[in-house]
């Protein structure tokens, strides 16, 4: 299995609701937007509960690995919404159907590890926007990049920056995975 990448750890095992849920939203509180939390409980409804809790504060519930009794749930801190700027713009549809017709692209995923590891388009490379300056040398200039995040303000500002740098072929894929309903490869339990 793929190891998980998280900012911040709550334990929270041993303890029933609602306590899980309490000690998730004081972590949160001192969480930087954009980071990743991990919550570690062996209480089995807790699965649902911090779901429903992160969708109905904006925050990201990405996924819960289950280790024997203890069930790791992941959320990422919700981040204000970036204007979005970059004029070259598919959706998701779009950007599917060049998958479909096996076109020489690259599809970028510039959302943070954990994010990708629960849930990505097939053969997408990863390279998180906090990682992007650094690893530019990774890309080709001969593909057109497809860029995407989870709703199209990470990767805008991802495009911008590879545009910046000299790519001549790059665009941005929104709403991205938010609403990506097409195949997908995850993280295997």
């Amino acid at each position: 299995m793929e190891m998980v990448k998280f900012d911040q750890q709550v334990n929270a095992k041993g303890l029933a609701c609602p306590m899980p849920i309490v000690r998730t939203k004081k972590a949160m509180s001192d969480l930087q937007p954009g980071k990743v939390l991990e919550v570690q409980a062996t209480d089995k409804g807790s699965t649902a509960d911090i779901k429903a809790w992160a969708q109905s504060m904006r925050h990201q519930y990405l996924g819960t690995v289950e280790e024997g009794d203890v069930l790791k749930h992941y959320l990422r801190k919700a981040t204000e919404e970036e204007e979005k700027k970059y004029p070259h713009v598919v959706n998701n549809e779009e950007l599917q159907a060049k998958l479909v017709n096996n076109e020489n692209i690259l599809v970028l995923d510039v959302r943070e590890l954990t994010e990708y590891a629960f849930n990505h388009i097939p053969e997408a490379k990863s390279i998180p926007l906090g990682e992007l300056d650094n690893r530019l040398n990774e890309l080709s200039t001969d593909k057109d990049i497809y860029v995407v995040c989870r709703t199209g303000s990470r990767s805008d500002l991802a495009a911008q920056t590879l545009t910046e740098a000299g790519f001549k072929k790059v665009i941005n894929v929104v709403p991205g995975m938010s609403e990506w309903s097409y195949p997908t490869d995850s993280l295997s339990k």
